[in-house]
């Protein structure tokens, strides 16, 4: 019998890519999703049978109790993504990214298996030249990866869990977001061919929305082995500083103009290198290189000439 799934936030930017492949993978899906871009990403799932789909809020314990009790798995990716969309709206940044996954945990079973993402800007401030491990000490520098790390924390305290530590995911999505900075910067490259940088040296670690996609099934076939632990998810080759992105970008659109700014900061100070180690044991390879992913949003963006589509 298919496992079921139930999956909170599941029409978001990853979660509108992961459902879709898991109901292909014969799982039964439950998605608990407020609709709060009014994006219709999850209309092709309805066609399967064994999809159902709840507008609700996960914060609200009478919505999420039934649907828990048919879920083999629990998949929260429900939350405020990124640190200007938390500190525009800080308490519900706290009571969505984890207060509902606290509340989660306290009304699963033992015996329910929960995978939750959260993102390697916890490590805030890397020391230079050293990769960040999962034994790293976790620094989050904004409200986002205070409140992500706490969940990770509250998560990992039960016995059938396990967390991903998500590089900076890029490519396509039926609910597409600009604000994500591979993203954003081939969007600018395309509409604007430049592209003023602040402090370009800043660096860190990404990976492509299929390959999240992908560990996630991976997580899910090989849990017994992988429950009890945090996983950084990411390229090995691609722990770039945002000038070398923005080259690796040019080699695609020649045209693209790009520099850095000799004043100004940007707000957003992570600053880290990642180690993939860990999950490359468990036997996961992702198979999605950076240039995919610009050759992929070029294509994208012929389509996406306007830019709702962000967290801000």
């Amino acid at each position: 019998m298919a496992q079921k799934i139930l999956i909170t936030g599941g029409a978001g930017y990853i979660g509108s890519v992961l459902t879709p492949t898991l109901l292909e993978e014969g799982y039964g899906v439950t998605v608990l999703d407020n609709f709060m871009f009014r994006q219709n990403s999850l209309a092709d799932c309805c066609q399967y049978k064994n999809f159902n789909v709840v507008r609700g809020d996960c914060r609200d314990e009478k919505i999420v109790k039934p649907l828990l009790k048919n879920a083999d798995i629990i998949i929260p990716l429900a939350a405020l993504v990124g640190a200007p969309l938390c500190d525009q709206n800080k308490i519900a940044a706290e009571t969505t990214n984890f207060e509902a996954v606290k509340m989660l945990c306290k009304l699963a079973s033992k015996n329910q298996k929960v995978l939750i993402p959260i993102t390697n800007s916890g490590y805030g401030i890397g020391e230079k030249g050293k990769f960040c491990t999962e034994e790293s000490p976790l620094r989050p520098i904004s409200l986002y990866g205070i409140t992500k790390v706490k969940a990770e924390e509250v998560v990992l305290q039960r016995e059938n869990s396990l967390s991903f530590r998500l590089a900076t995911v890029f490519g396509m999505s039926p609910r597409m977001r600009l604000d994500l900075l591979v993203n954003d910067f081939v969007y600018r490259a395309v509409t604007d061919r430049a592209l003023v940088i602040f402090e370009g040296h800043f660096k860190r670690n990404y990976i492509h929305i299929r390959d999240v996609v992908r560990v996630f099934i991976h997580g899910i076939k090989n849990f017994q082995k992988m429950k009890g632990g945090s996983y950084n998810v990411g390229l090995d080759d691609a722990n770039l500083s945002k000038l070398e992105l923005a080259a690796a970008i040019k080699k695609h659109l020649p045209k693209f103009v790009y520099l850095e700014a000799p004043i100004g900061e940007d707000p957003d100070k992570r600053d880290y290198i990642i180690s993939n180690a860990r999950i490359a044991k468990t036997g996961f390879k992702p198979k999605w290189s950076l240039d995919d992913g610009i050759a992929e949003l070029i294509k994208g963006y012929t389509i996406l000439r306007s830019n709702p589509y962000s967290n801000i």
